[in-house]
């Protein structure tokens, strides 16, 4: 099976100035002290570990700088083919600010055409495809480049035609060694990058940046290495840690920097969503000072289960599932302003209901309000022969009456249907604070909520009057519900109370569209 190196270059080139001293031979297979990757160097190998786990940083003293070389001839199938490979290589690379990548059967060859703008070197024989390139194109060749061009040497090919002795004692043996690895004559040898357990990315910005929703473009940046490093590891992630450092030149009133911690409710690694999700997140950030350097860090990844692909296109993936859709718009209005409604089995209407903060069905469990006291009131509830309203008032509001006792709302009421006896609650207790009456005549507070914890027992009479727990709150229920006509209101829920300190009193529940 033939070989398929990539080469990557970095967009920005280091001038030949500035570049940083390297050993001797840096491009031969095996480098004597390869440098410390830069920073960019190091995000550009976490987003291609999801590719292949062979590859390695070659570092270089030229004004191309260091390469990153991958060994892709065993991914090749799995990512779809040599060309469904090559393109998605080169589209995401190019997000990452990549300058060049080139495909040869050898690491060098591949660093040489990428260097000269040629993308494909896998058509042709290996000697052909070097032969016209440049002294420039291998570092080892390029530090012989003026002695050569005396010797009337301008082309890789010119050079491999020298006699080997001669060449060997005129010079030295790393420039053999480059070309014999780059012709395929000697093995590609190279300290493989390893994985690393936790994803820590930096990224300098171009400019400061004094407005949060301007960070989303470097962030995307780091989002795509991150994306790459849970690939490499077939995992997704639950979280992760955006981190900025604001200027040098700032205020010092003003800290170092800020942070931002985003939750998903299912492990994912879809970089679509996880882009929306931080972006509705930054919107509500106030940067207090301009930012030069963003940071991202994610660990403990999670297994993530891949979905198969399918010969016939699937129309039911496209699309965001409604469960990003909720994180999203969670995100954007606040965890109070999106929620679902619970059922829950229980004769009390207001109880029957309870609101959620918007997350995957079976996620999180509403407790039942207390632990009912015998197992018969466990079955499940049948079908109330009553009509049901369909609005229920928030809080039952207590009706006039006439001589007779009989209701009064816009009017007398005609009693319809009814009625239905509702008793219970008695076993549903909650910590109270200063109690109130309600329509039943009983002690309980709007503090109260179906998703109360329970309280301690104790007396009210002994606690001071602030907003402590005075006693607990039974909310019991003993009603007779009845449905009533109102010449002006038309079809009303109503009910009367029973065994109470309002006994005899009538309560508007609710109304019938």
């Amino acid at each position: 099976m033939t070989a398929i190196w990539a080469a990557l270059l970095p967009q920005l080139p280091r001038p030949a100035a500035s570049a940083r001293p390297s050993p001797a031979c840096s491009t031969e297979a095996t480098p004597a002290a390869p440098a410390t990757p830069t920073a960019q160097m190091q995000g550009l190998a976490l987003w291609a570990q999801q590719f292949t786990p062979r590859l390695a940083c070659v570092p270089s003293d030229s004004v191309f700088g260091d390469a990153l070389v991958l060994e892709l001839s065993a991914s090749e199938r799995l990512f779809g083919g040599r060309q469904q490979l090559a393109r998605r290589l080169l589209r995401e690379s190019r997000q990452l600010g990549v300058q060049a990548i080139s495909w040869a059967p050898t690491s060098l060859a591949a660093i040489a055409l990428a260097r000269c703008g040629i993308r494909h070197g896998m058509g042709q024989p290996l000697p052909q495809v070097l032969a016209p390139l440049p002294l420039q194109a291998i570092d080892a060749v390029a530090r012989h480049a003026e002695l050569l061009s005396q010797l009337g040497c301008q082309s890789l090919g010119a050079v491999h035609a020298l006699p080997r002795g001669a060449l060997a004692r005129r010079m030295d043996t790393g420039i053999l060694k480059a070309l014999d690895q780059a012709h395929g004559l000697l093995p590609d040898r190279y300290p493989w990058i390893q994985l690393p357990a936790r994803f820590d990315a930096r990224l300098e910005l171009p400019m400061r940046i004094d407005q949060a929703d301007a960070l989303m473009h470097g962030a995307r940046h780091l989002l795509l290495q991150l994306c790459g490093w849970l690939a490499a590891q077939r995992a997704g992630v639950r979280s992760f840690r955006l981190c900025w450092s604001h200027d040098a030149m700032r205020s010092r009133h003003v800290g170092d920097g800020g942070e931002l911690t985003i939750h998903t409710a299912s492990t994912t690694r879809d970089l679509q969503h996880l882009c929306r999700l931080l972006q509705e997140h930054l919107a509500h950030v106030e940067l207090q000072a301009p930012v030069g350097e963003l940071s991202l860090h994610a660990d403990a990844p999670e297994a993530l289960q891949e979905r198969s692909a399918s010969l016939l296109p699937d129309k039911t993936a496209d699309g965001e599932s409604l469960e990003q859709v909720l994180e999203r718009i969670t995100a954007r209005l606040g965890e109070d302003q999106v929620q679902r409604p619970l059922l829950r089995p229980d004769h009390r209407p207001e109880w029957q209901v309870q609101w959620l903060p918007a997350q995957p069905a079976g996620k999180a469990k509403a407790a039942p309000p207390a632990a009912q006291p015998h197992s018969r009131l466990h079955a499940p509830l049948h079908v109330p022969p009553l009509a049901q309203p369909s609005f229920l008032l928030l809080t039952p509001l207590q009706l006039l009456q006439d001589s007779q006792s009989r209701p009064l709302y816009h009017g007398p009421l005609q009693l319809l249907l009814g009625p239905q006896r509702i008793e219970g609650g008695w076993w549903h207790r909650s910590p109270g604070f200063l109690p109130v009456s309600d329509a039943d005549g009983d002690t309980h507070t709007g503090e109260a909520a179906p998703d109360s914890d329970h309280g301690d027992q104790r007396d009210h009479r002994e606690s001071p009057p602030q907003p402590a727990p005075l006693s607990q709150t039974a909310h019991t229920a003993l009603r007779d519900y009845w449905v009533a006509h109102s010449p002006h209101a038309g079809l009303l829920w109503i009910f009367h109370t029973r065994l109470s300190a309002n006994s005899g009193a009538w309560f508007l529940h609710g109304r019938f569209a």
